[in-house]
């Protein structure tokens, strides 16, 4: 009888979860498409499908960011609709305990995020470059939208002709397609040479090719040059970890990354950090699974509801919270990335299930 009411629980578990993320996907979808629809107005013959299709590959990426909160919220939807049709009661009144209702739905939840890190993240980041390289051919390679700072992306390189540095205000294909280039170029004497200002540029063997480029000397009148080439000592693997955020590489790749970045000489904590958060990301579900069992499993005719929904919906948020900080500390290097990626699971698991021990045996 165990058996089949744990089967029974991990299934109304997993229904009640697969619920909250298509309504949550089709929420984001739509508010991301009439964003999309407002950025995109002045783009002449631009039909609503393309903005729908841009939209929808952007989506996984953004629905992956909030993967705790719709397990926070399918777990507590879950045990208080049990609770209210007094499921819970009976199936206690046949001896089982609050570890048992539990249970099943922590294994839902480890097997969910080993799905969502294995299979739905790379697929995500692949999605998410699409829509980057659609939404740039919509725009002529105006990429607006696509910028990671305010000023754009910077990186500094050298070539036998000396140095120069590079900013970009959009990436794509992971920097090795860069749009709304400028140039600074250096002799080898750090004396100031010339400014290249160029519409795009592509990484080549040995060299930026810079189309549409114009280019400002000293002294002398701007030249237009209709493609010009940029020498460069650098690597697409090299350029991939000054252009690219972590968020957007595949997690079968964060490895490979983390390896080119270190003998590049170059800090790999983001991808460190990604890497260990991904691979913590099944507790991170578990967790909370944990965190609302704790404020979810109470009779529900006792009264109290608006309260054990709110306790743990603040309890989701504090958490969160303590996730982005650690993200920070991690990327100040005040803390190892292992630290930061799994600390919050930890805590996470911990309180919930400090939380129900007390609770249950007291």
């Amino acid at each position: 009888m165990i058996s089949t009411l744990s089967r029974y629980f991990g299934m109304r578990f997993l229904t009640t979860l697969i619920a909250v993320l298509l309504g949550v996907f089709a929420l984001v979808i739509l508010l991301d498409y009439v964003e999309q629809m407002r950025r995109m107005a002045d783009v002449p013959n631009l039909s609503a499908l393309t903005v729908a299709k841009i939209s929808l590959f952007r989506v996984p990426q953004i629905t992956e960011r909030i993967l705790p909160f719709c397990v926070l919220i399918g777990a507590m939807s879950c045990y208080l609709g049990l609770s209210r049709r007094l499921e819970l009661v009976v199936s206690r009144a046949a001896g089982m305990s609050a570890w048992q209702f539990i249970t099943p739905a922590i294994v839902v939840a480890l097997g969910l995020g080993v799905i969502a890190t294995t299979l739905y993240n790379p697929m995500a980041a692949v999605l998410q470059e699409k829509a980057k390289r659609l939404e740039a051919e919509i725009s002529g390679n105006n990429a607006e939208g696509l910028q990671a700072t305010v000023n754009g992306f910077w990186v500094t390189q050298r070539s036998d002709n000396g140095q120069s540095i590079i900013n970009a205000a959009a990436s794509r294909e992971q920097g090795v397609l860069l749009s709304k280039v400028s140039a600074f170029v250096f002799d080898q004497d750090n004396r100031f040479l010339q400014r290249i200002e160029a519409n795009t540029a592509a990484l080549e063997s040995g060299h930026w090719r810079l189309e549409g480029a114009r280019i400002y000397s000293p002294g002398a009148p701007p030249e237009e040059h209709d493609s010009y080439l940029l020498s460069t000592n650098l690597t697409p693997e090299q350029v991939r970890e000054t252009f690219s955020t972590p968020e957007t590489v595949p997690f079968w790749q964060l490895p490979y990354y983390i390896n080119m970045a270190e003998r590049a000489g170059l800090t790999a904590s983001g991808y460190r950090l990604q890497y260990q958060k991904l691979l913590a990301r099944p507790f991170m579900l578990a967790a909370m699974v944990l965190l609302a069992a704790a404020f979810s499993l109470r009779f529900f005719r006792m009264g109290g509801v608006q309260k054990m929904v709110l306790g743990g919906l603040a309890s989701g948020f504090l958490l969160y919270i303590m996730s982005k900080l650690t993200d920070d500390l991690s990327k100040a290097q005040l803390i190892t990335p292992m630290i930061a990626a799994w600390l919050p699971a930890v805590v996470g698991g911990m309180t919930g299930f400090v939380a129900l021990l007390y609770q249950e045996d007291g």
